[in-house]
């Protein structure tokens, strides 16, 4: 019995009925929504606080691998914790964690942004919202499987990773081509886990669904806002 239970919560999302899968759909995008003001109120926390610009200093000033290491690692253990299948409130400590971790790592890139880009953060946050809508509009709208964008999306964001690390290393930029690219991958990760929550996602991972995206959003609108702010 507790095997056939077992099962029964691994049902992808599209297996069962109507109603149940809206309400995991439903789950998935209000816990969206509510990482995302959770990051908004962390980082004007951090900076009414005066702790953004110690930080964004003390991030500026270090080796940023070590920066995206560190992340890498908090990002791997959020997940990991929202993804185990285990209780729920394991689930949203990993959330949590993550959103966190995403918020401490765009301090230095939102306070460049505050101090010689005005206006930026506001116009790539807008931009960032109507794209993730206008994908999420398609991936609902036309009921297209969209796994076939995985494979690519691990190759890019593989090669992306490659980039990032030998600019660090060799002190070169990466320029422009180089962020519209990633919103072009970003956009690739909203289709594909768009796609996921609507056909593949068990029915009580909503909360490993919403960090999924989360985890997109945030990839467009740092590159969104680095865009911006090099037109300035």
């Amino acid at each position: 019995m507790n095997q056939a239970y077992s099962m029964q919560q691994q049902m992808p999302v599209a297996s069962i009925g109507v109603d149940a899968r809206a309400t995991f759909i439903t789950r998935t995008y209000l816990h969206l929504f509510g990482a995302i003001i959770a990051f908004v109120l962390v980082e004007v926390f951090l900076f009414s606080s005066g702790i953004a610009q110690t930080l964004a200093r003390a991030m500026l000033s270090t080796s940023w691998l070590l920066v995206l290491g560190g992340f890498m690692v908090v990002g791997w253990l959020g997940s990991r914790m929202a993804s185990s299948g285990g209780s729920l409130a394991k689930q949203y400590a990993g959330l949590g964690v993550y959103v966190l971790g995403q918020a401490i790592i765009f301090v230095p890139l939102l306070f460049i942004a505050q101090a010689y880009a005005p206006g930026a953060i506001e116009s790539a946050a807008m931009v960032t919202l109507l794209g993730f809508a206008g994908l999420t509009a398609i991936a609902v709208k036309t009921r297209k499987d969209f796994s076939f964008l995985g494979g690519m999306l691990r190759w890019g964001f593989v090669g992306a990773l490659v980039l990032i690390v030998a600019g660090v290393i060799f002190g070169f930029q990466l320029g422009t081509f180089f962020s519209v690219a990633m919103i072009v991958l970003a956009g690739g990760a909203i289709l594909y886990d768009t796609s996921n929550v609507l056909l593949r996602y068990p029915e009580d991972q909503y909360v490993a669904a919403s960090l999924q995206l989360f985890a997109s959003v945030a990839l467009m609108f740092w590159y969104v806002l680095q865009l911006f702010m090099s037109r300035d």
